[in-house]
């Protein structure tokens, strides 16, 4: 019997597997905890992270409003990082709640995916 870790440890390492960064299109990483959002640009050929944003020292009422103010900050991040378009990776996480409102708010910001 598959805990739910590994259960979404096997989704992350087979959505990796199809999807890669590189510096012309960096992967967009997201990781959730239960009362933190994280994200991160990372180019995977050259192993660094160009653009970071989370929700801690924010305050926000609800974690949806969290995720969303987290996909405008990386949004403008980026944007001045010179990073118009990303490959998203939801790390393992159903594209719902406050994983699809990060990815919402991040394009509305202007990231393409």
């Amino acid at each position: 019997m598959t805990t739910k870790v590994e259960r979404r440890r096997k989704i992350r390492y087979r959505v990796r597997n199809k999807i890669s960064g590189s510096s012309s299109c960096p992967r967009m990483s997201v990781y959730r905890s239960n009362k933190q959002i994280y994200v991160q640009i990372i180019d995977d050929l050259s192993g660094k992270t160009l653009v970071s944003a989370s929700s801690l020292g924010l305050n926000v009422p609800s974690n949806k409003d969290q995720a969303v103010k987290v996909g405008e900050l990386i949004a403008k991040k980026a944007v001045e990082a010179g990073i118009e378009a990303v490959v998203f990776d939801r790390g393992g996480y159903l594209y719902h709640g406050r994983v699809k409102e990060l990815a919402d708010a991040a394009r509305k910001g202007g990231l393409k995916f």
